[in-house]
């Protein structure tokens, strides 16, 4: 079997994932995936290896220096093939598991804290360009607005939309679709005081991740509740492949959301030297596609919505 065909086989979703995904991020994930299923690492244990490289990858961004800069642009792009890794290695070996998902998306917003962190320590003590005035203490609530705010909820719902489609196109079971009312009832039913306090506590983060991406499509929570209650043994063929058709196209726009466009951006305007832009670019394009992106993906689900219950 040839390369990439081994690659396509670790995908969670061919419709999800385009070919700058499968080259330049499976691909690399992949042949790590093999070498660390060759020396018996566990997934979880490459993830918490893709969280450090992540993290320190932040220090990089905060001098001026271009080189030093492209030294964290590396361990970034290498923190990210460790993260396609673990997914590849979990599916690879069997593996998986609901800790090994939640630390899988902690790890992502480790790293881009401790980038955003030295950018802002960076930009505080520059010059705002066509001023004589330094960003200050500005540039933490242009950075916090930014990355607590827009950042999280954009790859939240991207990651969702993904799930939605992965759900349709290859099944309930094999789709990392989670619902917050579920891991809810799991929380409350453990307790503090037992073997179970560490289970219960990456839960309540959880459930806040999986409460905002609810919270922002109210829509697709419907939708899969009708289509549960309609059809228990399974989405029939025909309305698979219809919602599918109409979610294909909206794919791309979840990977612009999550990592591929916004780094490749973080790169270009630190490189030039203004990485303040990209506090921007993430404040008003990356937003305008999630709002482009939740209008489409709502009127789909309620058109679907509606199907079921003419049935």
């Amino acid at each position: 079997m040839r390369l990439i065909d081994k690659v396509r086989s670790t995908q969670k979703s061919r419709d999800a994932e385009g070919p700058f995904e499968l080259y330049v991020t499976r691909t690399p994930g992949y042949l790590w995936a093999v070498l660390f299923s060759k020396l018996g690492v566990h997934p979880v244990a490459v993830t918490l290896m893709g969280l450090v490289i992540g993290a320190a990858s932040g220090w990089f961004f905060y001098s001026t220096d271009v080189r030093t800069n492209l030294i964290g642009m590396f361990l970034l792009i290498w923190a990210n093939w460790y993260d396609c890794a673990d997914g590849q290695l979990a599916r690879m070996t069997g593996k998986r598991t609901l800790i090994g998902r939640i630390l899988d998306g902690f790890a992502g917003d480790v790293w881009f804290f401790f980038i955003y962190l030295f950018i802002c320590l960076r930009l505080q003590q520059e010059v705002i360009p066509f001023t004589d005035v330094k960003w200050g203490w500005g540039i933490w609530l242009v950075g916090a607005w930014s990355g607590l705010r827009c950042h999280g909820r954009q790859c939240a719902i991207g990651d969702y939309y993904r799930n939605m489609h992965m759900y349709f196109e290859l099944g309930r079971e094999r789709a990392e679709l989670d619902e917050t009312v579920v891991l809810r009832e799991q929380y409350l039913g453990m307790k503090w005081r037992s073997a179970e306090w560490f289970h219960k506590l990456y839960l309540f983060f959880y459930i806040r991740y999986t409460g905002s991406q609810e919270a922002q499509a109210p829509a697709v929570v419907q939708m899969k509740h009708r289509l549960e209650e309609r059809y228990p043994e399974g989405i029939p063929t025909p309305l698979r492949e219809e919602f599918c058709k109409y979610s294909r196209p909206l794919m791309p726009l979840t990977n612009i959301l999550t990592f591929d466009t916004r780094v490749g951006v973080l790169f270009l305007t630190t490189a030039l030297g203004h990485p303040w832009i990209y506090f921007i670019f993430e404040s008003t394009v990356l937003e305008a596609i999630r709002y482009y992106m939740i209008g489409r993906h709502n009127a789909l689900c309620k058109y679907i919505t509606g199907k079921i219950t003419g049935d």
